[in-house]
């Protein structure tokens, strides 16, 4: 095989894949986001999750994009683990409509109707149709079509120049033998795997497949094991793109896994057994691309006859192979409060908003303090975390203002609307609260990845500002969980001397950066830390204001709060000098390096052993 063949085959198989995405991405812009839509509302029943999946990745033309989309779903709370096994079987057949496709491209001949059905003439036609559309035709979604189109015409002709590229093939007695080894089933399997792993495309490697039939070659015997393996390999990107989600979302991505092995291991088992015992005729038969397409999805298609009735059993496997922690089901038991035949029975209702919302504020808090420790320690994992945590906040919210918002559609008692109200107003805060994580989360990570760092000064600064903040969180959460009027009271003096601190740090930064002792790019991410500092902290202030307003006659947290500041008491004055001076951050000194290491550990306490 010389290397002329050889790039001829790679750039045949560099313009399938091309065509082939092409085409794909293509085909989901013209739908915009019907098929989305369509995937996550009418999954209500395994058949019906079966019929769309394998209809969308007929038209989408991949099974591993589809299952990608289905993940997605599952990960942000859309759609349940359940739904999406049958969507998942329904892509395993769908996407053999691929093989069907490229047979197109074996049509041959010289005259009459088989010319103008030949792979030349179709390729043209539509390629000249798709440039038109495409160059001549910019609204949308005709120039969509026109790539749709193109993409076509690509990956025609790809196939054409794979085929033109092994044909030769068939003549060399070397290569003969080569695929002669594929027939041991173990082997067959094994490279099936490892060329899609590598292709990541299920399509192309039994395109692939198809184009190496024509040399007479492949028999029956060496395509079945290497269509067992295709399966199994086609689940590599599936699995690459769980990285990163909750678990819901790694158990989605472990289905479209075990589908295809289960399938590879019971035909494996089944189909050699018995030929062990009757030789079937068929083994040394000698496979086309028609036979190939033919292949692939009676393969898949019967996978799923009998994998189809075992979905709740899929279902639990999943569960038990990716288990959840405490915490998790701690959050679900979270969920599991919120129970619609309770909306009947206000005070109960309220009681079960009461724990569902004090355990959203649990997570917003603990995701803040991760956000804080990942710009001291930055990994993958943990930032991934706070990612997945700021979802499930999303979730809380959700689920809360609906339930909240049905349950005021029932007769309450003034007492219960002012309770359902401070819940409506606080869950907005703590899911803001989140949002403030991840944007914290996102500076750490540009931080780390662009190797910056703060001056002492500006690190100085930050430590007693976040300590002071992480002091705000905890009167807040603390307070609102316990209903503690107490630490409520001091939450809005500590807030607006972090305001204040924020505002005289920016001024100290900007005057660094003029003395040339900080750089411009680490100003900006100094800036944005600060600014999303200030914000959590008036979130903060928001909370407490629901707490102390909830005795008030009126419910108008806006006015309460200027009311708050305008009309300072000594309690206030005092409580607000008392964060003053233990906030202090005018005790940093550059020259003195033991106490800037010291302040870096401690930065509270070196500043009160200054004075």
């Amino acid at each position: 095989m010389g290397i002329t063949m050889v790039l001829s085959l790679l750039s045949g198989v560099a313009l399938f894949l091309y065509g082939m995405s092409l085409m794909g991405d293509s085909l989901k812009k013209v739908a915009g986001n019907k098929l989305e839509l369509i995937l996550y509302r009418l999954t209500n029943t395994p058949l019906k999750g079966l019929l769309l999946g394998t209809v969308v990745t007929a038209i989408i033309q991949s099974s591993s994009a589809t299952t990608v989309m289905v993940v997605g779903f599952v990960n942000s709370g859309m759609m349940k683990v359940a739904q999406a096994i049958g969507i998942i079987m329904g892509a395993n057949i769908g996407t053999s409509i691929t093989g069907w496709i490229l047979c197109l491209s074996y049509i041959d001949g010289s005259s009459g109707i088989a010319q103008l059905l030949s792979t030349a003439t179709i390729s043209a036609i539509v390629a000249i149709i798709g440039i038109i559309f495409r160059t001549f035709i910019k609204k949308k979604p005709y120039s969509d079509i026109g790539d749709i189109m193109l993409g076509f015409a690509i990956l025609m002709i790809g196939m054409q120049t794979m085929s033109g590229a092994v044909s030769p093939l068939k003549e060399n007695p070397h290569f003969v033998r080569l695929l002669t080894m594929f027939t041991n089933p173990f082997m067959g399997i094994l490279v099936g795997i490892v060329f899609t792993a590598v292709l990541q495309s299920a399509s192309a490697s039994v395109g692939i497949l198809q184009a190496l039939s024509i040399t007479g070659s492949i028999t029956f015997a060496a395509a079945l094991p290497i269509t067992m393996g295709i399966g199994v390999g086609a689940a590599c990107p599936v699995l690459l793109s769980s990285i990163g989600t909750n678990k819901n979302g790694k158990r989605t991505a472990l289905i479209y896994l075990l589908n295809d092995l289960f399938g590879m291991i019971f035909w494996s088992i089944v189909f050699y057994s018995v030929n062990a015992i009757v030789h079937f005729p068929f083994m040394g038969e000698i496979m086309s691309p028609f036979r190939v397409a033919l292949l692939n999805t009676v393969f898949r298609l019967l996978t799923i006859l009998v994998l189809a009735p075992f979905i709740g059993k899929i279902e639990k496997l999943v569960f038990f192979l990716i288990k959840d922690t405490d915490e998790d089901n701690e959050e679900q038991a979270d969920f599991d409060l919120l129970e619609e035949r309770f909306l009947n029975y206000p005070p109960l209702a309220i009681t079960q908003s009461q724990l569902a919302v004090n355990g959203m504020a649990k997570k917003a808090y603990k995701n803040i303090r991760r956000a804080l420790a990942l710009l001291k320690d930055f990994s993958d994992n943990k930032f991934n975390k706070i990612q997945e945590k700021e979802n499930l906040i999303d979730k809380y919210e959700d689920k809360l203002g609906t339930y909240l918002m049905q349950l005021n559609m029932h007769d309450l008692t003034p007492e219960q609307s002012k309770q359902t109200a401070k819940f409506l107003h606080t869950i907005s805060d703590f899911e803001r609260l989140g949002d403030h994580a991840v944007n914290i989360s996102r500076v750490a990570q540009e931080l780390h990845e662009k190797s910056r760092i703060f001056s002492d000064a500006a690190k100085y600064e930050l430590h007693v500002l976040e300590s002071a903040l992480k002091e705000l969180l905890d009167l807040t959460i603390n307070s609102f969980v316990d209903e503690d009027l107490v630490n409520a009271a001091k939450v809005e003096p500590l807030r607006e001397l972090i305001g204040i601190l924020c505002n005289d740090l920016k001024m100290r930064h900007i005057k660094r950066l003029r003395n040339g002792q900080c750089d411009l790019n680490t100003g900006f991410a100094f800036n944005d830390l600060l600014t999303n500092y200030d914000r959590i902290a008036a979130h903060c202030s928001n909370i407490a204001v629901a707490i102390l307003e909830l005795d008030s006659s009126n419910f108008d947290m806006h006015e309460y709060t200027k009311s708050v500041r305008k009309l300072k008491d000594n309690n206030y004055v005092s409580t607000f000098d008392y964060y003053e001076q233990k906030y202090n951050i005018n005790g940093y000194q550059p020259e003195a390096e033991q106490d800037t290491k010291a302040a870096a550990k401690n930065p509270v306490k070196a500043v009160e052993a200054k004075k």
